[in-house]
């Protein structure tokens, strides 16, 4: 009998999960049971994505050895971002202005999640400025940001270090193949790793639901569909023209990354799939310097899924308390969100982080985001997909527009998985 592919054992391991924590709803004890399955498996994500993205990326960029062509690629880079993180901010409050879910919602009837260590991680990511965001980028110890995990001083420092190894040239080739054999042995761990991802899954799915329960969406049902509506429409829509004017489609990369894309949705973690994104891309036809690049600083700068949400969230809690929103001060929570979701990029819950650094700014209550925080771990699923989904394609339109894109090696890896 053939096993089951990894995709399908993932979403057995997201139902089982869903049925153990309804049968157990409001019993702490089974939180005991089932949070160190999740943990352990996100321990072990978080332990080889530095390794992975230091090692490709000092391969990529040695093999380029070009500052100048570098310095095009990052501005290219940032551009696109750029616009396309406005163009998701634009369709959030697009949404949530004709769809309207927040209003008629009676605040008696939901209930309040503690929101209490977002206020604590706010206070502290906002205590410096947008500049200052940039000005750390520089690490001043490298293995301080390797320990704290600050994954754009991560790929300043790789960036600079592959430019000097390519820069003492032959005395840097022994240096070059040792983090290609490094680059290559992660692959392999992050592989064996994946077969633990449906226990992991399980346990992370069945504590959320044995905490909050089903019956905790339906009160706010409305912003659930809207939230998975405007991420569809995203994705087909936006994504789907950018893919297309790429000389691709989304629906391929979706078929590529099936495996990725149920796991991030299950564990609501971009994390745990950036190494195997990584290394798809790279067979998808990217070269290797511009995927370790664009990948990594995509989930800093291209979190297209969280800025569509906090825009349609910002705008629900107003029409929650009955806020009037006019288009001027929409605009004003645009550009503020601009600025917000890329200066505090990369801390924990960061889309909550975001929106309480953002709504005191525009008249609306920041005690709004307690009524959602309930069921904000089925939001943050979508939008971890969404984000998943563009900084894959962000690697493939980067490609292109370097004109380094090989596509005779895509072609033949999508007829190899029958994609």
């Amino acid at each position: 009998m053939k096993k089951p592919s990894l995709a399908i054992q993932i979403l057995i391991g997201l139902a089982l999960g869903i049925l153990v924590g309804a049968i157990f709803y409001g019993n702490p004890s089974i939180a005991g049971y089932l949070q160190p399955l999740g943990d352990i498996f996100i321990r072990l994500i978080k332990m080889i994505v530095i390794p992975i993205v230091i090692s490709t990326l000092i391969v990529g960029v040695a093999g380029v050895g070009d500052m100048k062509a570098l310095g095009k690629l990052g501005g290219k880079t940032i551009l696109y971002f750029e616009i396309v993180t406005t163009v998701a901010i634009v369709i959030g409050l697009l949404f949530a202005n004709v769809f309207q879910p927040g209003a008629g919602v009676n605040m008696e009837n939901l209930a309040k999640g503690d929101i209490q260590k977002y206020v604590d991680t706010t206070e502290s990511a906002t205590s410096h400025s947008f500049i200052d965001t940039f000005v750390n980028i520089v690490p001043k110890n490298v293995f301080e940001s390797i320990a704290n995990g600050d994954m754009l001083a991560i790929i300043f420092f790789s960036v600079i270090f592959g430019l000097g190894v390519a820069a003492v040239g032959e005395k840097g080739k022994p240096i070059i193949s040792f983090f290609q054999g490094v680059s290559e042995a992660m692959f392999w761990v992050t592989n064996q790793i994946m077969k633990f991802a449906p226990i992991g899954v399980f346990g992370l799915i069945g504590v959320t639901v044995s905490k909050f329960g089903i019956a905790s969406l339906v009160p706010l049902g409305k912003l659930v569909i809207t939230v998975y509506g405007a991420m569809f429409f995203f994705v087909f829509i936006v994504l789907g023209l950018i893919a297309r004017l790429a000389g691709t489609r989304i629906m391929t990369i979706a078929k590529i990354l099936k495996d990725e894309l149920v796991l991030a949705y299950s564990t609501a973690s971009s994390e745990a799939v950036l190494p195997k994104v990584i290394e798809k891309m790279e067979k998808f036809g990217c070269p290797k310097m511009v995927t370790s690049f664009v990948v990594p600083t995509g989930y800093s700068f291209n979190l297209d899924g969280s800025t569509l949400y906090q825009a349609l969230a910002a705008l629900f809690i107003a029409q929650m308390y009955g806020i009037d929103m006019p288009i001027s001060t929409q605009i004003t929570l645009m550009l503020v969100l601009m600025v917000t979701s890329k200066g505090i990029a990369g801390v924990p819950g960061v889309s909550f982080v975001v929106l309480l650094a953002t709504l005191g700014s525009v008249g609306i209550p920041v005690e709004g985001l307690a009524f959602i925080a309930g069921i904000d771990r089925l939001l943050d699923m979508a939008r971890t997909v969404v984000n998943v989904l563009g900084n894959s394609l962000a690697a493939v339109v980067m490609s292109k527009w370097e004109k380094n894109y090989d596509e005779k090696q895509a072609k033949e890896y999508v007829e190899s998985l029958g994609a």
